[in-house]
């Protein structure tokens, strides 16, 4: 990886001073960033992370594309994140479409590589317009939404 001398530049003017210094507290930010499709788009998202690593944002996360068409471009972005960098990688997990089975497989996948951050999504419907249907198979899901970490892969 290659930084300019004014990519650098920035980084250090950023570390320097506090974003909105004359506010109580720092502010606390997060990335969000897209799986890449091709090698040379890998190679800039890298860049962009290693770019973006200095200012030690909360966490970053990564897209998971409508019914997981970018599944395992996502748990590959996430886990280098996670292995690679100083900052908290969050997977983004897309439930639409998928059996509880399978997203149990995806958390599993993730837990494994380290990763203990997801942003579950329900997600749209494959259809634009067209209503939520539970996954063929599955019971219709509560009302209420589950508590945080009432499951936990196993180890």
């Amino acid at each position: 990886m290659t930084i300019s001398v004014s990519q650098l530049a920035d980084a250090q003017c950023a570390l320097q001073a506090p974003l909105f210094a004359d506010v109580g507290g720092d502010v606390e930010v997060s990335f969000e960033f897209f799986p890449p499709k091709s090698e040379k788009m890998e190679e800039q998202l890298w860049d962009a992370i290693r770019i973006l690593e200095p200012l030690g944002p909360r966490f970053v996360s990564v897209t998971y594309g409508a019914g997981g068409s970018t599944r395992e471009r996502t748990h590959a972005t996430v886990a280098r994140v996670q292995r690679e960098t100083s900052m908290a990688a969050a997977a983004h997990l897309t439930c639409v479409e998928a059996t509880k089975a399978e997203i149990d497989q995806v958390a599993e996948e993730y837990w494994a590589a380290g990763v203990r951050h997801i942003v579950a999504l329900r997600g749209d419907p494959p259809t634009a317009g067209a209503k939520y249907a539970t996954h063929p198979g599955e019971e219709a899901p509560s009302r209420s939404p589950p508590r945080p970490g009432t499951r936990v892969p196993s180890q």
